[in-house]
């Protein structure tokens, strides 16, 4: 069988090599041919023959394959369908600003969270994603548009605390200095609340930007949209929040789905603003999808912009996020499930 050379860390890429007989200076060259996105030891030029055969007769090299993508007319944010060599696919979304391209990946082949509003948790898990296959969305990307990206946020398919081990050595190679060195504190985790692993990250101090999928003010609400507040309640899912501060100084990011006669009210708003005061976050406000089967609708502008003046009133740094790729429906889990289903998407440029 097999073995994941990309997943390796350099260090346990030394070891394999002082197992086959090669010098340390030989496993810091693949490793960086393999942090650079070459698909085939082939590729690795300045390497002998006989050590790409000792490598292709032992290891992979994990990529991810461009089944479609989407491009937006509105400000060029691309959406990827991406297929390992199982056949499995994940989506990830590349975006443009002004200080450089964020890239939001997925960390699982779908998700068993099961949040009400998600269109990912909608077709089901599959299986988690290796740190290659990770690391390859990013590598795919900056070919594909020949570009540096300088931001990561793991928000997309897939919860990243449920395959927490594979994310971990994700953000270790990422971040190496002879790996893509994207440094901690331009990498944003996304969570809907494993509480156990937030505790368990904190511990890390790995300066990376906690980003809470909190979506409502109290557990009434909270239990109804998303099934893992059952296991970690709101006051459970704070408490390891401000743990996560202390241990960091990270401030925390809240996101919250803004959606229409379900969690906007001025009593939703004063509410979350009661839970969260004095705590160091910021709440990002987020216009809930469209997504068929959920009856959702995201709230009208008025209502969020009430919303946004009883958290500043409290103290509380709260703003809409930017809507990118509005047209391809650029969050993830709608067009792998397009796919899957045979329909055809706007925007498809594959």
């Amino acid at each position: 069988m097999l073995t994941d050379i990309k997943s390796m860390y350099e260090d346990e890429l030394k070891e394999e090599f002082a197992k086959l007989g090669e010098p340390s200076y030989r496993a810091a060259q693949v490793y960086k041919w393999l942090h650079s996105g070459v698909k085939s030891f082939d590729e690795m030029t300045n390497i002998p023959k006989t050590l790409r055969q000792k490598l292709v007769e032992n290891y992979y090299i994990s990529y991810a394959a461009i089944e479609k993508k989407l491009i937006s007319d509105y400000d060029d944010t691309k959406k990827y369908l991406f297929s390992f060599a199982d056949g499995e696919a994940v989506e990830s979304v590349l975006m443009s600003y002004h200080h450089g391209y964020t890239s939001c990946i997925s960390t699982q082949v779908g998700c068993k969270m099961g949040c009400t509003f998600c269109a990912t948790g909608k077709s089901g898990f599959s299986r988690n994603l290796t740190a290659s296959e990770m690391l390859a969305q990013l590598q795919t990307e900056q070919s594909d548009n020949n570009i540096r990206i300088s931001n990561i946020v793991l928000m997309g398919m897939g919860e990243p605390l449920d395959n927490f081990d594979n994310v971990v050595r994700f953000l270790h190679l990422v971040s190496s200095e002879h790996g893509m060195n994207i440094g901690m504190r331009h990498i944003s985790l996304s969570t809907c609340g494993l509480v156990p692993r937030i505790y368990e990250l904190a511990d890390m101090k790995l300066q990376l930007t906690l980003s809470v999928s909190l979506h409502a003010p109290n557990n009434q609400i909270r239990s109804r949209t998303m099934p893992v507040n059952r296991r970690y309640d709101i006051d459970e899912l704070l408490k390891a929040c401000r743990y996560y501060f202390r241990q960091t100084g990270r401030r925390i990011s809240f996101e919250y789905a803004m959606i229409d006669g379900v969690n906007d009210s001025d009593s939703c708003a004063r509410e979350l603003a009661s839970r969260l005061t004095g705590m160091s976050c910021h709440v990002n406000l987020i216009p809930v999808n469209t997504v068929s089967g959920t009856g959702y609708k995201k709230s009208k502008r008025d209502r969020m912009k009430n919303f946004i003046a009883i958290l500043e009133k409290s103290g509380i740094t709260a703003t809409v996020r930017r809507t990118l790729g509005s047209d391809i429906n650029a969050s993830c889990g709608q067009l792998r499930r397009s796919v899957i289903d045979g329909s055809v998407e706007k925007g498809d440029k594959s």
